[in-house]
């Protein structure tokens, strides 16, 4: 998270806490709510997670010139050297990226926890039901589906559609990105899913504790 722009504080103890009456403390937790909610699923995050996304595969993609070049039957020298470059600058894009997504994924678990301290803090059917997000919460979940049917079908037909003259090469270049679709898209299930179940059950100890 950047310092400038820092994640609502945890609620305050609850020996120390200070507010005047429920309504104020209503008021605080569906701002804290609100923007946790949008740190968590919003369209800045959702960009966010594309472009990690694209960097992964953009640094492999740099990475399988070589992979490909390395696994024909008669290796092109040009295309080596070509291949050896590129694939520096892979590596370079490569380690960021991945750093950048663990980086992602942490926050995004820190961003969970300070969601439920203030979640627990008291119930507002209003504020709880716009937790759910629904068409952030879908978005998520159609892109993220997708990216898991796209990486598993891959990972099917590339092997099956390379050719002995293609050589492994390109068969480990198509597994790689295969698995990137896989892996990210499984994340962002998890996320998706993970943050609408939570939704429905804040909401539904909301209304049983109305009624």
């Amino acid at each position: 998270m950047s310092p400038r722009n820092p994640l609502p504080p945890p609620p305050p103890p609850a020996e120390i806490r200070s507010w005047p009456d429920r309504d104020a403390r209503l008021a605080d937790r569906a701002r804290a709510l609100d923007e946790l909610g949008r740190r968590l699923l919003g369209g800045v995050r959702l960009a966010m997670f594309l472009t990690w996304f694209l960097l992964l595969q953009l640094g492999w993609g740099l990475i399988g010139v070589l992979l490909t070049s390395m696994g024909q039957s008669v290796p092109d020298p040009l295309l080596l050297m070509t291949g050896l470059v590129t694939s520096v600058l892979g590596i370079g894009v490569l380690v960021p990226a991945v750093w950048l997504t663990i980086r992602s994924l942490r926050h995004d678990r820190t961003v969970r926890e300070r969601l439920a301290q203030w979640a627990v803090l008291d119930r507002h059917g209003p504020t709880d039901a716009r937790l759910r997000a629904p068409v952030l919460s879908a978005c998520w979940l159609l892109l993220s589906f997708a990216m898991c049917g796209l990486g598993l079908w891959m990972g099917f037909a590339v092997p099956a559609g390379v050719s002995r003259h293609d050589g492994y090469g390109l068969v480990a270049y198509g597994m790689g990105v295969a698995m990137i679709l896989w892996v990210t898209g499984l994340t962002g299930l998890v996320k998706a899913v993970g943050h609408y179940r939570f939704a429905v059950r804040l909401t539904g100890r909301g209304s049983s504790a109305a009624s």
